[in-house]
């Protein structure tokens, strides 16, 4: 394993960037790790380490392995977690801490409260626990509550998740604020050429989760392909991932065998998968900002998603693509029908018309400058939230 930190540093000021996983920072906050670096701040990037631990490294930022359990409940494990961060804290003295997904923003936020380090938190998505609502969903809301009292910012994706928190009296009004997800890096994911149409190919990107709507995506390509046998589709991500929804490696051979769906692995770079499907899919239960959405866009390429939280900001429905019901196959399949059916230069129209609505709101610079704006007024102790929230992207 390589060194974990280096023992010396920059003088300027230092942010501690947190996840549950290297490869969620290098592929959807590089651009404003890279933005921080520029600025002069010390970034120490923490995640258990993997792959693309080394690629935050050749970033110029520095690295810390994170024990976490992304999955499970263990109260041992989360303890370990949240005095481990509290480690992390006391030895860099970070002027702010910026947790993204669940665990490094509940454990790390008790963390930051206890040892009094401002902090800029994100929430990109709701999960497993608010999609069914149960004991898992108030044993959140009792974590969440406490975790995000101190904080300067809580920054969501969506304003339904804004204003669930808000419901939930889990964050006060003025601590929050919009930014449209991620971003995209508009010069890295260009417009491409549609394919010439003649066997249509749909490609879903995402973790092979059950939550992410994979099961009605193989089933209704079941339903199209016994009407148009030459239909593809193509299934792109992780399998095996730690989740309580996670679909097996099993089951997607035998999806295969049946000559339902290809699966294509997992990549770090989507942009060739992308310009070779005429149309992405993600028939998700729920999402924050989903980043496979907006880059698909970025490449004129239309889209189909279900009518819920976090798509329905990124896809208007007939016009860069349509919406559909959740956990509903048949409904999927109407839509994919509907794109099937339609000319080549209404294919055309709808990822133009993508592309223009990424280039107006999604634009990764815009996102970047937004965490810029929260970082000065957490250090600078203004108090953030509705002092910068109208500033921010909104998604919605």
């Amino acid at each position: 394993m390589q060194d974990t930190h280096r023992s010396t540093g920059p003088s300027g000021p230092t942010a501690l960037v947190c996840s549950n996983s290297s490869w969620y920072l290098h592929n959807f906050r590089r651009g404003l790790i890279q933005a921080l670096l520029a600025q002069g701040w010390r970034v120490i990037t923490v995640a258990p380490h993997d792959e693309h631990s080394a690629a935050l490294q050749a970033l110029g930022a520095e690295f810390e392995p994170l024990p976490i359990d992304s999955k499970g409940l263990n109260p041992l494990a989360d303890g370990r977690t949240c005095w481990h961060l509290a480690g992390l804290m006391q030895r860099y003295q970070p002027q702010v801490y910026l947790p993204f997904t669940i665990k490094p923003v509940i454990w790390g936020g008790l963390a930051a409260r206890w040892r009094k380090v401002a902090t800029v938190a994100t929430v990109t998505g709701l999960g497993t626990a608010f999609i069914r609502q149960n004991w898992l969903t108030k044993l959140v809301c009792n974590l969440y509550r406490p975790a995000l009292r101190r904080a300067s910012t809580v920054l969501f994706q969506n304003d339904e998740d804004r204003s669930l928190f808000l419901k939930h009296g889990l964050v006060t009004v003025r601590q929050t604020g919009l930014v449209a997800g991620s971003g995209v890096d508009l010069k890295r994911f260009k417009p491409t050429p549609l394919p010439n149409g003649e066997a249509p190919v749909f490609l879903l990107i995402a973790r092979m989760l059950r939550d992410k709507g994979v099961v009605e995506y193989v089933n209704a390509a079941r339903e199209i392909k016994a009407r148009y046998p030459q239909a593809r589709f193509q299934m792109l991500g992780f399998v095996g991932v730690a989740n309580r929804t996670a679909i097996s490696r099993d089951e997607i051979d035998g999806w295969q065998a049946e000559g339902i769906v290809d699966y294509l692995g997992s990549t770090d770079d989507v942009r060739p998968f992308i310009a070779a499907a005429d149309c992405v899919v993600l028939p998700s239960y729920r999402e924050g900002t989903p980043r496979t959405l907006l880059e698909a866009a970025a490449m004129t390429r239309p889209l189909i998603a279900t009518d819920v939280t976090g798509c329905r900001e990124v896809v208007e429905h007939e016009v860069n693509g349509y919406l559909c019901e959740a956990r509903n196959h048949q409904s999927l399949a109407t839509a994919i029908e509907r794109f099937i059916q339609l000319p080549m230069a209404a294919r055309y129209a709808m990822g133009l018309a993508g592309r223009q609505k990424i280039e107006q709101t999604f634009d990764q610079a815009s996102v970047v400058q937004a965490y810029l704006q929260a970082i000065h007024t957490a250090v600078n102790g203004r108090g953030a939230g509705e002092t910068v929230a109208s500033k921010f992207p909104s998604s919605s």
